[in-house]
């Protein structure tokens, strides 16, 4: 029988962390202690107050029935009281808040709502990979908008042809960003908000990580400025910030229209999040949130060990103000796959490759804080070995 892959399969590029286990898969079995920074798992875990509040809510057989795809007004409640008492957003849960399995879940099916063949989707590179598949899932054509650091890792909305600008019904920007570690503040924001007016785009800001900040710095919502919530929607998951990655519960927050499009793709494609995770999640979000600080203190010591020994070895980094990623330029003897597989054979050190969220990420790492304070202090000792040979 002759098996045959649908041009969508076919369009999309290998994702990037399967083929990053392959490859650590191989070095492993020669018997390599591995330490992993690349892929953005938390190895922090749950509090034991969300854990008790599922373990309470599975015993209950009531949760054990489907759930509502849009969620419970439960946690779409709780979801709309922590939008207000983080950003001072006010949302009706009822009509602007929906559940999700997981952020990535809504973000790659936001665009089946919108997104024709042919119509434009841009979206900032290098990215999280899913902007650029999920547009492809739903036949349209993504349009990479290009960071760099000569614009601090911001899109130059001005740049984009206005053939494109025509086409274009769709917007994913993302801060603080994965995987460059970029901040911006409202300003950009109302630029972002007054572009899709202007252009009749709907915007998707991806927020994933807007509480893993450290130092002075607090990011903002997209949704704090005047008539963002006019043209667009924005993501949050409870993965990072409650190191709930395995549990699989996010939201989206916004455009009540936008909104109901993704209900309707997920009303046909899955059943919503199971109802015991969701009451773990209104525990989360309404709970004690000192383990959120705590989190952040964690890691911004582990950030400040890494980027001191990078910059020990010369290599060229700055000090993120948010995220757990630290995006560090390659040697100029190396481009950004040829880095990655030299600290993983030389030095035992998985990290991911710039060109694998695009193009424009070429010439750059991505350096993931997640293991603990020694293991982050001996993969600095052991990348210096390695360059130093």
């Amino acid at each position: 029988m002759n098996i045959d892959y649908a041009q969508r399969i076919k369009r999309l590029p290998p994702y990037l962390f399967k083929e990053i286990d392959r490859m650590k898969d191989e070095v492993r079995a020669r018997g390599v202690d591995i330490i992993d920074l690349g892929v953005g798992d938390p190895d922090l875990p749950t509090t034991d107050n969300v854990i008790d509040a599922l373990t309470t809510a599975v015993r209950d057989p009531a949760t054990h029935r489907y759930p509502s795809y849009s969620g419970m007004n439960l946690f779409r409640e709780a979801a709309a009281r922590w939008y207000k008492r983080r950003f001072d957003v006010d949302l009706d849960a009822a009509t602007e808040v929906i559940a999700l399995i997981g952020s990535k879940e809504g973000i790659a099916n936001i665009p089946l709502a919108f997104i024709d063949p042919g119509d434009v989707l841009l979206h900032s590179s290098p990215c999280y990979p899913v902007y650029h598949s999920s547009t492809l899932f739903a036949g349209g054509q993504p349009y990479p908008m290009d960071l760099t650091a000569r614009n601090d890792f911001l899109p130059d909305l001005g740049a984009v042809p206005q053939e494109i600008l025509d086409r274009a019904k769709m917007m994913f920007v993302n801060y603080p960003n994965n995987p460059t570690a970029a901040c911006c503040g409202l300003d950009f924001f109302r630029e972002v908000a007054e572009f899709g007016r202007k252009n009749n785009i709907i915007v998707c800001h991806d927020a994933a990580y807007t509480e893993m900040y450290y130092d002075d710095f607090v990011p903002p919502s997209f949704l704090q400025v005047e008539g963002a919530k006019e043209v667009g929607v924005e993501f949050h998951s409870l993965s990072k910030t409650y190191n709930m990655t395995g549990w699989r519960l996010g939201f989206a927050v916004g455009h009540p229209e936008v909104i109901a499009g993704l209900g309707k793709v997920k009303s046909n494609i899955d059943s919503g999040a199971f109802n015991a995770i969701q009451i773990a999640g209104v525990e989360a979000l309404a709970g004690d949130q000192s383990a959120v600080k705590e989190m952040q203190s964690i890691y911004r010591e582990r950030r400040n060990i890494l980027v001191q020994g990078l910059k020990e070895l010369g290599l060229e980094v700055e000090l993120p103000k948010a995220t757990f990623y630290v995006w560090v330029k390659t040697p100029k003897s190396h481009d950004s796959a040829s880095f990655a597989k030299l600290l993983l054979e030389k030095a035992g050190v998985v990290v991911t490759p710039g060109a694998g969220f695009g193009q424009a990420g070429e010439g750059y790492v991505r350096f993931a804080l997640t293991v603990d304070k020694a293991r982050i202090g001996d993969a600095a000792k052991r990348i210096k070995e390695c360059m130093s040979a």
